[in-house]
């Protein structure tokens, strides 16, 4: 391959920043304020803060993550169950509402990962140093508790102040190989006493979850978002992140976490913010989907023969699988924040087949988090609630909004990442994927490297999943755009 031309993907990363709303530098202002910060002395006892320290907390992340929220412990119960703590970073004891930094975070409302460059919700002081949740120091904390019982349903338990440490920073790829059998067990987990067991009795508790939550109807959704890898400041390839039982892991736990969260300030009886996926408005498109499958859907939403529809074709079709999703994903509608007033009726999350969901496990990294434990906290201490609900109102819009464009810049630089990588590649030939057709315009996937582009010529009869043969014309990193030709459609 011919050297790329120089284009600076920073500067890109930056321009597609400001184009959808983010400020992508930190003020002076709030620099200032980060400076004069310095980690306080851990509180004590007295204070109503147990000292959990001694227990064997882990964090899995990807390798890179500095920026950690959450660690995890499990002990076995009596009767077959299995307790559960989950740890999150107190980020709110540094970062007061109204304070400069508060103010950038809410305004961003989330750090945004392209791949290229990443743009923290806060200063890396913060958020990589003091607030993060590493190995080597002790950190303060609140902890969520819950029970998970046999059949895979978990009972909420108490939520409060801890103090904690980390003895173990473990990483997504590693840990998932190992726990699939794909590879020996990882150096760090072997090396720490006690920690095998540990990771065993965890995976023994999200399988009790996923399941359960399954036959209650979670969808089981999985798309292709082609990562940049990066050397030097060149583009040298584009990797898929793979789901593995290291990520369903963390992600089974902090649904349960998230669902305790919501039960304690239920039971206060105070307003919060909630993560809703409304019942799709869409569903006749949904059915329509699985009849070109010829798959038949109840004519009402039905999460459940949803969920089994998914999880046969995932099956059937595990090449075509993310095209599937991705169509499926976009006619559910997006999750949305929600201000809900006690009482209420919840909307629920869809997806996740719950009723009650929120984000409150990632306050380094999103601002929701960081609203809600400060709620928690005003339920912990019996004061007010540090928000009215006009603001959990307005807030609950602006952070819906600033997602939805966190989503854009990070598709976006996908595209012009791989539109780098493939600039010096005009004229040559690739198998692809079709992944969209229709009056807006045609897709393709290529097989490899993944990247994304339009068939500008010989589109004409071409359907989602077919598989075909296209070559490439033009690339435009500055748009993001990568345009083919098709030249042959696979014969079955």
């Amino acid at each position: 391959m011919k050297n790329q031309r120089s284009i600076d993907l920073k500067a890109i990363a930056v321009n597609a920043m400001r184009k959808y709303g983010f400020e992508p530098v930190f003020p002076d202002s709030v620099i200032k304020e980060v400076n004069s910060i310095h980690a306080k002395p851990l509180p004590g006892l007295l204070q109503g803060t147990k000292d959990l320290r001694m227990l064997l907390w882990s964090s899995i992340d990807n390798y890179d993550s500095m920026d950690l929220d959450q660690l995890e412990f499990c002990e076995r119960g009596q009767n077959g169950e299995i307790e559960v703590k989950i740890a999150i970073a107190d980020v709110d004891a540094y970062v007061p509402k109204q304070s400069h930094t508060d103010q950038y975070a809410a305004h961003n409302g989330t750090s945004v990962y392209t791949g290229i460059e990443t743009f923290p919700m806060l200063p890396d002081k913060l958020s990589k140093g003091i607030t993060s949740l590493l190995p080597g120091n002790d950190h303060q904390a609140t902890v969520i508790e819950y029970t998970v019982l046999q059949d895979g349903r978990f009972h909420p338990g108490d939520i409060y102040r801890a103090l904690v440490s980390n003895k173990a920073k473990l990483v997504y790829e590693e840990v998932g190989n190992w726990l699939e059998g794909n590879s020996p067990i990882p150096q760090t987990v072997r090396e720490v006493p006690g920690l095998e067991e540990q990771i065993r009795l965890q995976t023994e508790a999200i399988q009790r979850l996923k399941k359960n939550r399954r036959t209650q109807g979670a969808l089981e959704l999985n798309t292709i978002e082609a990562e940049a890898v990066m050397e030097g400041g060149t583009v040298k390839d584009l990797i898929i992140q793979r789901q593995n039982m290291a990520r369903c892991l963390i992600e089974e736990f902090m649904v349960a976490a998230n669902g305790t969260m919501v039960n304690c300030l239920g039971n206060a009886g105070i307003p919060m913010i909630q993560r809703v996926v409304r019942v799709p408005k869409n569903w006749e498109g949904i059915v329509q989907v699985a009849a070109n499958y010829h798959e038949n859907l109840p004519a009402e939403p039905d999460a459940k023969a949803l969920a089994k529809f998914l999880i046969r074709q995932k099956a059937a079709d595990p090449e075509r699988f993310p095209d599937l999703s991705l169509t499926v994903i976009k006619l559910l509608g997006p999750g949305e924040y929600m201000m809900l007033r006690p009482g209420n009726e919840p909307f629920g999350h869809f997806s996740l087949a719950v009723t009650d969901y929120t984000h409150a496990t990632a306050p380094n990294r999103r601002y929701v988090d960081l609203i809600n434990q400060r709620l928690l906290k005003s339920v912990l201490d019996k004061v007010k609630s540090p928000y009215t609900d006009e603001e959990l109102t307005d807030q609950s819009a602006w952070l819906s909004s600033r997602e939805k464009g966190s989503k854009k810049v990070e598709r976006f630089m996908r595209k012009a990442a791989a539109a780098v990588l493939l600039q010096n590649r005009i004229g040559e030939s690739f198998d692809a994927l079709v992944t969209g057709a229709s009056e807006k315009g045609t897709y393709v996937r290529l097989i490899s490297p993944p990247a994304e582009g339009r068939v500008m010529q010989g589109e004409r009869g071409l359907m989602v999943g077919q598989k075909v043969r296209v070559r490439l014309l033009k690339t435009d990193p500055f748009s993001g755009f990568i345009d083919f030709v098709c030249t042959g459609i696979e014969k079955k």
